[in-house]
């Protein structure tokens, strides 16, 4: 079942520096690679993993050429991550075994519901009247698609996903909750993969929107009423409050949290950890941890952290003086 360097190119292009004959028996991280294996190095950084590498072959971005020659045999690509990940999804395409259009035996699909007939339904899953699957979706085993919510064409739903619960409405009376009935539903765009036991809530009133090309993590918590722009990724845990706008081309890393209400612009990425508590309306890199520290420091740190208000106002204080002097 290996694959010649010769199929990789003629697959995927770039440049062969080496045998085309050379066969590759595993695709393989750089430092855990061995001699019929193919890996790739994207960071620069780790030049020194790269000459001692054992890998068969290295996937190279040009500035690295020389470098990876002389260790062995390299592809040279423009960006040997993306190269990579190509050739991972051919090599799954003639390792792996197809899956077949059609719905499990043991899956639910109501009879109003409507599934492409060249989607797939795992084992378990539950299609809800009015749902719609699109063309070539997969839904993987114990996938729930709620009543009315829509999934586009070519998407990846991981096990235990659930689409289209009620959102999390309820308004307070006399100490008691009045559950707001969410009348809404879910639309998914194309192109779209989410991971395992991620929710997707469906809206109160109007939809909530994934567009096409996003890409959700394990685990997580998509709001009532949110829109996620175009091929934004989050990763796991992250969760995103209620009515919120995720722009275009956005990434949220594991375990950020968007408050709800709140608009990110298009190209905003947002690190692990972070819980965004205003909108951002220019795109960058934004960060709002507080830095892990030995116990004992962080408490200082920390009961520092909530005099900053009282010393800003002495500064202040102090400041005027001095201008006072001055003048």
């Amino acid at each position: 079942m290996s694959l010649r360097l010769a199929q990789f190119i003629e697959a995927l292009g770039g440049t062969l520096e080496g045998s085309p004959d050379l066969r590759i028996d595993r695709l393989a991280p750089l430092e855990a690679a061995g001699p019929q294996d193919l890996s790739f190095l994207s960071n620069p950084r780790y030049q020194q993993q790269l000459a001692a590498s054992r890998a068969a072959c290295v996937i190279v971005a040009p500035a690295l050429r020389e470098a990876a020659l002389a260790r062995g045999a390299c592809i040279v690509a423009d960006d040997p991550y993306v190269y990579f990940a190509r050739a991972t999804q051919l090599w799954k395409r003639t390792h792996g075994t197809p899956v077949a259009p059609g719905v499990h035996p043991s899956a639910v699909v109501h009879p109003e519901a409507v599934v492409d007939p060249t989607a797939t339904v795992g084992p378990l899953c539950v299609v809800e009247r009015g749902a719609r699957v699109g063309a070539g979706t997969w839904l993987k085993s114990r996938v729930t698609v709620g009543e009315n919510c829509q999934i586009g064409a070519r998407c990846i739903v991981h096990a235990g996903v659930v689409i289209g619960a009620d959102g999390f409405g309820f308004a307070p009376q006399k100490g008691q909750w009045v559950k707001i009935e969410q009348l809404g539903a879910v639309r998914i765009g194309d192109d779209v993969e989410i991971g395992a036991n991620t929710c997707i809530d469906r809206g109160a009133l109007d939809d909530t929107v994934i567009e096409d090309g996003v890409k959700l993590d394990n685990l997580v918590q998509i709001g009532h009423n949110v829109r996620v722009g175009r091929h934004s990724a989050m990763a796991g845990c992250v969760g995103v409050a209620g009515s919120a706008t995720i722009g275009a081309h956005c990434t949220v890393g594991g375990g950020g949290i968007v408050l709800g209400h709140l608009t990110l612009a298009d190209h905003v990425h947002v690190s692990a950890a972070t819980t965004v508590t205003r909108s951002i309306t220019r795109p960058g890199q934004y960060t709002g941890m507080f830095p892990i520290d030995d116990n004992a420091r962080w408490e200082k740190n920390a009961a520092t952290l909530k005099q900053l208000h009282s010393l800003r106002e002495r500064i202040k204080a102090l400041e005027g003086l001095l201008q006072n002097n001055k003048d």
